[in-house]
């Protein structure tokens, strides 16, 4: 196995890396600044400057990776255009350039609610509507898949126990960002996370169960 990470640098996809470092797993970091991104990914990991939007990139980007996990998010700004292109666009091209390659699993980082039109997170320029598109899009490409929705993202991590459901069942609750990584690396190894929508966020009173159990009880 050898990874790919896009959103390599933001706060969920480094946790990823770290993760996949963690399991002396081979990872190819798509970056878009390279200093920035020797400063904060252990130095183990094999960074390719790039650009989810540039498509014509991508397939050299990917070089001999198997799997491709997606971190990537538009960054709050006045562009109007900065979900749609982000979070629909690069992650479309991520998908033709995985099947191109035959990428053998995709992990695709979304969010609870993005069923949800009258969201107060769709005041951002309609993140979550171009979200669910780019979940769509995965669904239909015929490659392995695993989408991850988490709930309200926290920095610190905490030992409360993961609560995995099926898609549009939960719409509150949050979740540490490290625990957001363990799920998505995972979904790597667990052939029951295969093809699924998992929602998940962490309870301090939930019991603790494997991420065998976790995945396999989501329809």
């Amino acid at each position: 196995m050898k990874a790919f990470v896009a959103g390599a640098t933001g706060e969920t996809g480094k946790r990823i890396v770290q993760e996949l470092v963690a399991r002396n797993i081979p990872v190819r970091a798509l970056v878009r600044d390279l200093e920035k991104a020797r400063s904060i990914l252990p130095d183990v990991v094999d960074l390719v400057q790039g650009d989810v939007l540039k498509a014509q990139d991508l397939s050299a980007a990917l070089g001999d990776s198997t799997v491709l996990l997606c971190a990537t998010g538009a960054a709050p700004s006045f562009d109007p255009t900065g979900p749609y292109k982000v979070d629909y666009e690069g992650t479309k091209n991520l998908v033709d350039a995985a099947k191109a390659k035959g990428i053998e699993h995709f992990t695709f980082v979304s969010s609870l609610c993005t069923s949800k039109l009258f969201h107060p997170l769709n005041l951002f320029w309609l993140i979550l509507v171009w979200k669910k598109q780019a979940e769509e899009y995965i669904q239909k490409s015929g490659l392995t898949y695993t989408i991850v929705r988490p709930g309200g993202l926290k920095n610190e991590d905490n030992s409360n126990p993961i609560v995995m459901q099926s898609a549009d069942t939960m719409f509150d609750g949050n979740i540490p960002r490290q625990k957001v990584a363990q799920v998505c690396v995972e979904s790597l190894f667990e052939p029951a996370s295969h093809n699924k929508i998992v929602e998940i966020v962490s309870k301090e009173d939930a019991a603790a169960k494997s991420f065998t159990e976790l995945f396999a009880a989501v329809a």
